[in-house]
């Protein structure tokens, strides 16, 4: 019989191959360019994009008016948005995908939340709560500045 030190590696090496195989999917799955939740396919939290650009307000999202775009599916309080949207994503679209805009800044992503919005130089900004947000705000175009130099790294991780 082999020694109980042999048994424990030829034991645990498929286990920890498979956790390997885990941890290596999980991660190029960690990163989506838009923000989305947690085991959700749905952007912007479910609110119309548009609506903000051409409402100045945040407003829900009807499931009946849908459009795949990055891998997610956005939803808008009409057919009206929904085309728009689709005509032109990129106006429409948040900054970040849709992720904190500060933490972008800072050189990383975190959940954008669109309660905590503003629309800066025609783009649509999220952040991740209130405190964050009135941060952000104190010094938002130099933090732009930041987040857009730092995102396509962050993109990369």
């Amino acid at each position: 019989m082999p020694p109980a030190s042999s048994l424990t590696r030829r034991a645990l090496g498929p286990l920890l191959a498979g956790a390997s195989l885990l941890v290596s999917a999980m991660s190029a799955v960690a990163g989506p360019e838009v923000y989305t939740g947690t085991l959700s396919n749905l952007a912007a939290d479910g609110y119309d994009v548009v609506a903000f650009h051409r409402e100045g307000r945040a407003l829900r999202g009807d499931p009946r008016f849908t459009h795949r775009w990055k891998d997610a599916v956005w939803r808008f309080a009409s057919a009206n948005a929904r085309d728009a949207f689709a005509a032109d994503p990129a106006r429409y679209a948040p900054a970040y995908g849709g992720h904190c805009s500060w933490a972008a800044a800072q050189g990383y992503r975190a959940s954008g939340d669109p309660r905590h919005w503003r629309i800066v130089a025609g783009r649509l900004h999220f952040n991740y709560d209130a405190r964050v947000h009135r941060t952000w705000l104190a010094d938002a175009e130099s933090l732009i500045a930041a987040a857009d130099r730092k995102w396509p790294s962050i993109l990369a991780q």
